[in-house]
Parts: structure tokens; sequence; C-alpha cells
């Protein structure tokens, strides 16, 4: 997971428990492509997760192609990220 120094600010920051299934996916393309942060695609899956659990139909493409590229591990990592996040924002 991509972190930043108490002078970056993450762009997830704004985020919040409303957030719609657009700025949950458009998370997930910033992570998959590397726009600002350094690529993660255990990230981009997680942000593509929480937005398709949001109904955005891009994200559900987005999350099965990005499951495709992981590992195992790897993907047990992204659910586990966004049940956290899903937590976090209850």
């Amino acid at each position: 997971m991509a972190y930043a120094d108490s002078t970056t600010e993450l762009p997830c920051a704004g985020l919040t428990a409303d957030a719609d299934g657009e700025a949950l996916y458009q998370m997930g393309l910033i992570y998959a492509t590397g726009q600002g942060v350094k690529e993660d695609s255990v990230t981009a899956h997680k942000w593509f997760n929480l937005a398709a659990l949001r109904g955005h139909e891009a994200a559900k493409i987005c999350r099965m192609e990005m499951a495709d590229q992981l590992s195992k591990d790897e993907l047990s990592e992204a659910l586990k990220q966004a049940r956290a996040w899903l937590r976090l924002m209850n």
C-alpha cells in the first residue's frame, strides 16, 4: 500500500462512508495506473471492490481483471483492506 509522509496527502483522504461508486472507482484507477502514487494492484483492487459494492459496473470489470493479476495472498490482502475500510467508515 502506498503511504505518504507528513507533507503529502493521500488521494483517498477526503473519502467518507457515503462516497459514491464513481469516487471509489476513480481511486482504483489512480492506484492501478500510478497517478500521483506508486502503482499498487492490491490497493487498486480494494478500491474497485468497494466501488463494485456500490453498484459501479466498470469497477466490477476492473476488479475481475485486477484479481486475475494478483496472487492468492495479494487478493486476500486486498479483500482484507476493503473490509477494514468498510469497518473504519461505519
